[in-house]
């Protein structure tokens, strides 16, 4: 039996809950039943709520201020295209505690090794990881011990996804989303251990730096960082038989080029074989990583297959380049301008940002798009934001963890601020079945409601929304884009469980 203290609590739980899942969740995230408030009509808040919640990770009241001070939602969003552009283009403001995990990569690269080396020089037996105050130690600041480098960076890459999709003062809404659909599309997997401490940079220096910018550049920086190279055992594929340093004889690694074509780029029905999958693989041996360099990379000429490869129907090198590093690189971007591509990334962005099933014709839309400005990426969003499919009311899309942790973060942040919270919300999302950096598999996280909408799940958002929730006194501004009936729902509830209440009901999980 519970405490007596906690019966308020887990009933309040247990009937938002059943309340969600009888009422049918996925009918009730449409914000209809807002009410007119200060000259407003539904309508209008309906496509404001839609706008802050998928151009960015939901409303705060600066943003509700900003949205409504423009012409229209529309507007607004059009607006943020070129400020989250302008921003990518400029480096991100890291607060101090967390400004490590954009370091320059030789440093990074120095530190892992010295982890390495201390964790080896530990006595056989003595207390290590999670047995050590040192490990389970949640703070950002502070000298680092050698022994948990990786663990740390590991723990402010996540801090800064946080933060930076759920306070816009310090990202630009758009930048923040972006970059987090991007990160997903080229995931790489944290549970790597060579993998975690440049895990930071990556989503810096490739996922943000390049979101809104020209996808063929995006795919190359994936290609080259320490992050991917590292991941997807890239940076040890080399020509057959090509003697290592320990005089041992390696050969191709197929790994990275089966994810490039099959996930990154063309998709499983993409036009390509095995036999293609083979000769991508030949194309970027030598592409291996530098720990002195700058970017992390280098080719290695001595590894690279230089024999002629034919890869769906083109031919490298091709007479334009004299091979090496160049067939890569010719090869990634071909890759990237494919119609293919085109409309896999155009099908993806639809169901992120649109409707977990769009409609033909938007993606045809948006590939077409895509072709004609060869991937630039600010055309695309801007054709994506200009579509009456986005505005559409029936065009619904449930809030996976990710979405939600943060629109439910922006929403106390102003009122109490506190980095707490941001640990909270990181357990929240490995309980909830999306931990940060946890997707083990090229594939990404799904982001469809048939994936995160159960009751158990439901329980989950309401437990981390309550604990949210007793942190502040109120969130008014989010009343406008309530309904009336959950409004009445929840103020039948202790005041104390109100903001909490809000933040797990059906209509703050719509976005």
């Amino acid at each position: 039996m519970q405490p007596p203290s906690n019966i308020p609590r887990r009933a309040a739980i247990t009937s938002l809950t059943r309340y969600a899942v009888l009422a049918g969740v996925a009918s009730r995230f449409a914000t209809a039943g807002a009410q007119t408030v200060q000259g407003q009509s539904a309508p209008d808040l309906a496509l404001q709520w839609r706008a802050l919640s998928r151009v960015g990770y939901g409303p705060t009241p600066a943003l509700v201020r900003l949205v409504q001070a423009a012409p229209n939602p529309k507007a607004w969003a059009l607006q943020q295209v070129d400020l989250a552009y302008a921003a990518s283009q400029t480096a991100p403001s890291l607060p101090p505690d967390l400004a490590g995990i954009n370091a320059p990569l030789p440093s990074i690269f120095a530190d892992a090794r010295r982890e390495r080396e201390a964790r080896a020089a530990v006595k056989a037996g003595a207390a290590q990881d999670e047995d050590t105050p040192a490990a389970r130690r949640m703070d950002f600041s502070g000298p680092q011990d050698p022994l948990y480098f990786n663990r740390t960076m590991l723990r402010r890459a996540a801090a800064w996804r946080l933060e930076a999709s759920s306070q816009p003062e310090v990202e630009n809404p758009l930048l923040a989303r972006m970059t987090e659909f991007w990160f997903n599309h080229l995931n790489i997997y944290a549970g790597k251990g060579a993998v975690r401490p440049f895990t930071g940079h990556y989503v810096i220096n490739v996922a943000r730096a390049h979101a809104l910018g020209k996808f063929e550049d995006l795919l190359l920086a994936s290609a080259r960082h320490p992050a991917m190279l590292h991941y997807l055992d890239q940076f040890q594929s080399v020509a057959p038989d090509t003697p290592g340093a320990d005089g041992r004889r390696r050969g191709l690694n197929e790994n990275y080029a089966r994810e490039l074509m099959e996930l990154h780029t063309l998709g499983v029905h993409g036009g390509y074989t095995q036999a293609d999958v083979r000769e991508l693989a030949r194309v970027l041996t030598g592409w291996t990583i530098d720990p002195n360099s700058n970017d992390g990379f280098r080719f290695a000429a001595r590894a690279h297959d230089t024999g002629s490869k034919m890869l769906m129907g083109r031919s490298y090198p091709d007479g334009l380049f004299s091979g090496g590093e160049r067939e890569g690189e010719q090869a990634i971007r071909w890759l990237a301008r494919h119609p293919s591509t085109a409309r896999r990334i155009s099908l993806r962005l639809a169901q992120f940002f649109v409707s977990d099933t769009p409609s033909p014709a938007l993606v045809a839309q948006l590939a077409q798009t895509f072709q004609g400005s060869q991937g630039d990426m600010r055309t695309v969003m801007r054709s994506l934001l200009e579509s009456p499919e986005f505005w559409a009311s029936e065009n619904r899309l449930f809030k996976t963890p990710m979405d939600f942790a943060c629109s439910a973060l922006a929403a106390v942040h102003v009122q109490a601020p506190d980095r707490r919270k941001l640990v909270l919300a990181a357990g929240f999302l490995s309980q909830a079945g999306q931990p940060i950096h946890g997707w083990q598999t090229p594939d990404g996280y799904r982001t469809d409601a048939a994936t995160w909408l159960a009751p158990e799940a439901l329980t989950r958002r309401a437990d981390f929304a309550l604990a949210l929730g007793r942190q502040v006194e109120q969130v008014d501004f989010l009343l406008p884009f309530i309904s009336e009936t959950t409004r009445s729902t929840i103020a039948q509830e202790r005041p104390a469980l109100r903001v909490g209440l809000m933040l797990a009901s059906p209509d703050f999980m719509v976005k």
